[in-house]
């Protein structure tokens, strides 16, 4: 097929996507689930008439949406009319390997890095079934994240789930991720909102000591924690209309991760593990300086003393992703370091970037020297997550 022709700020580069979704095939776990566990692994039903996801038999996981704002015919659709459509309304990329693949080409990106919807961002959404089930489910997921990732010929890479409900359990899945193939790990930023320990706690060490040892990064999801599971959160005026409400969730998911990047910062437990590489995903880039100072001058004025200053740490050891914020893109970028910065999309969820991704961002792009932008479009991602870029078109 004919490639386009992308922007001049980007042509020539091997443009890595860090963050997109794909939508669950109905029969994903169905198909993979042993006899013992078919009739309860998540499964679409019909129940008076409504088309939903069920879990353990009768526990309704919610409607089958998609998260999918692209509609079949390739056009975008506004406000929640996704929630009413199903997986036959939408753009078959969402769900599809080689219509995903196609999009891929004629948007000009070499690779993507991908997330999961039905589970949640942090696989936090499975908690009112019982561990064996729990940890069955995710397997499974990650079994099916392992076969997309091959039969998209290494250019689609999902983060591993982990059960992070059980650290044995999640080190150990953590290990045969990785043993397949699967290139990082999504985590739960909120588990003391279960009675779990908080991250910085030391029950997480044999995580962190395996992410470290493996080169797997950490990725923290807006929305990843069990408290962050609606759209709109709670702030927005109630006389707000749908789409006012779209946009007042979709600009204030973001600051859940703030407060998971505050906490991992203030614990200093990254201090420990120098070479654990932490990724804040679908936050944005430039409101990330006014935190990392913030805090800082908080600590000071506490008399919290730090061993590294957290604008180095952050260079050290945090990735973030940046999808909408333009203006002073370049600018925060060298503040947090060049080496730490990773663009997406959010492909197909309703503030994605669509449907030209690379022309979106080609002005902001052109504020950065052409070694910047050969590594925040695509190198920065290719060396954090180890994708091999020979044989991949720029």
């Amino acid at each position: 097929m004919n490639m386009p022709v992308k922007p001049q700020a980007l042509q020539g580069i091997h443009v890595i996507d860090a963050d997109t979704h794909i939508t669950e095939v109905h029969d994903l776990w169905t198909s993979r689930a042993s006899a013992s566990y078919r009739d309860r692994v998540p499964q679409v039903k019909e129940v008076n008439g409504e088309l939903a996801w069920y879990i353990d038999g009768d526990q309704r996981m919610g409607p089958a949406q998609t998260s999918c704002c692209i509609r079949k015919d390739g056009t975008k659709s506004f406000g929640f009319e996704l929630t009413k459509m199903k997986i036959d309304d939408i753009f078959e990329g969402a769900f599809s390997v080689p219509s995903r693949l196609a999009f891929m080409d004629d948007a000009g990106i070499s690779a993507q890095v991908a997330y999961p919807n039905l589970l949640g961002f942090g696989n936090q959404k499975s908690m009112g079934v019982d561990p064996d089930l729990r940890l069955v489910t995710t397997q499974i997921f990650n079994d099916a994240s392992a076969e997309i990732q091959s039969d998209s010929g290494d250019r689609i890479f999902p983060m591993a789930l982990l059960p992070w409900w059980d650290i044995k359990a999640s080190v150990a899945e953590a290990e045969r991720c990785r043993a397949m193939g699967l290139r990082g790990i999504n985590l739960n930023s909120m588990p003391e909102a279960q009675g779990y320990p908080v991250l910085g706690d030391d029950h997480w060490t044999p995580l962190w000591e395996l992410c470290s040892d493996y080169d797997l990064p950490v990725n923290f999801h807006i929305g990843g924690g069990m408290e962050n599971t609606d759209w709109y959160g709670k702030g927005s005026w109630p006389t707000d209309d749908l789409r006012l409400k779209m946009a007042f969730g979709s600009s204030q998911m973001p600051l859940t991760n703030f407060q998971i990047l505050s906490n991992i910062l203030l614990s200093r437990f990254l201090e420990k593990f120098p070479k654990l590489k932490i990724v804040s995903v679908e936050s944005g880039v430039t409101w990330i300086p006014f935190m990392l100072e913030s805090l800082e001058y908080q600590m000071q004025d506490q008399g919290i003393d730090y061993q590294v200053p957290l604008f180095e740490l952050f260079q050290r050891q945090i990735y973030a992703c940046t999808w909408f914020d333009k203006r002073m893109l370049p600018e925060a970028s060298r503040l947090l370091g060049i080496d730490n910065i990773l663009y997406e999309t959010d492909f197909p969820h309703p503030t994605c970037v669509y449907p030209d991704p690379l022309e979106f961002i080609a002005d902001a792009a052109t504020g950065f020297t052409p070694e910047e932008r050969k590594k925040v479009f695509g190198l920065n991602a290719a060396k954090l997550y180890n994708i091999p870029l020979d044989g991949m078109t720029a």
